[in-house]
């Protein structure tokens, strides 16, 4: 977000905490890219924020709790106040609970098994959610539309275009056994915790296929995944890439360094 923005959420948060009964006298700011996420203290309250239509923070929020009844290792609702979006001044804001980093960082072979442990328990819900196609094809329509994506040269828009044209074909070739997904669990997304590893952000949850989710995690990850489709695998670590990069192009996008990001991950796929 941008810095008005920031200051216009950080306002909205300290409020809402206030009128839920939730004693806040400082808010610090964590993570700040199209999403503020804010530790509110002393009450300890995680608080993610977005603008009002920019997020589908009522899908997460239900994930949520059903993933914790099933005893998968995702982050928790503030207990304290009602499992709800809430919305202020144009956000929508959800409260979780915060969780102090533990040490040391998560091993390959734990990351692995929270990741088994969470895609079990995500075998078990009958979600709709979207196909991890439907990102593809959103990836595709920055790129395909100058508008969207007025800073991307010319070159790389033909380039990224056929990219993400060629590894969905491949993909979608390859495919075999599809489940609810998370979507994104890179390491950003799960948190060393003394509870053990937990997964947070559930905004990107998808079908298809698991290596899908494998193409986010560290190769050493994958080692204790002994059934993978390497092929499948492959390309869609190369689909990652090229997803990734359409985004950091996006007009709207707001990630730290996001041009510069885009330009490291353009060379990446063309030395690929």
């Amino acid at each position: 977000m941008e810095i008005p923005d920031v200051t216009r959420a950080i306002a909205a948060v300290t409020s809402l905490a206030t009128s839920l009964n939730l004693p806040t006298t400082d808010a610090t700011v964590l993570h700040n890219s199209n999403k503020l996420a804010v530790r509110l203290t002393p009450c300890d309250v995680l608080a993610r924020v977005a603008h009002v239509g920019q997020e589908v923070a009522k899908l997460e929020v239900e994930l949520a709790q059903r993933l914790i009844e099933t005893g998968s290792p995702v982050g928790a609702l503030e207990p304290r106040v009602d499992p709800l979006v809430y919305t202020c001044d144009g956000f929508a804001i959800t409260l979780w609970t915060y969780y102090e980093p533990a040490t040391p960082p998560v091993t390959p072979a734990d990351y692995a098994k929270a990741l088994q442990h969470l895609h079990a328990g995500m075998r078990k819900l009958d979600v709709a959610t979207p196909h991890f196609t439907d990102r593809i094809a959103g990836a595709q329509k920055i790129v395909a539309t100058p508008d969207l994506s007025p800073d991307l040269p010319a070159a790389d828009r033909i380039f990224l275009s056929d990219k993400l044209t060629t590894l969905r074909r491949a993909i979608e070739n390859r495919s075999g056994p599809e489940q609810l997904l998370h979507g994104e669990p890179h390491p950003g997304n799960l948190l060393s915790t003394k509870h053990g590893p937990l997964f947070i952000d559930f905004e990107t949850t998808c079908r298809g296929p698991i290596e899908f989710d494998l193409a986010h995690a560290p190769e050493e990850v994958c080692n204790y995944y002994p059934d993978l489709n390497q092929a499948l695998l492959a390309d869609c670590r190369q689909l990652v890439l090229a997803m990734v990069a359409a985004w950091r192009w996006d007009h709207t996008d707001q990630f730290p360094n996001g041009r510069q990001s885009g330009q490291e991950l353009l060379r990446s796929l063309r030395e690929a």
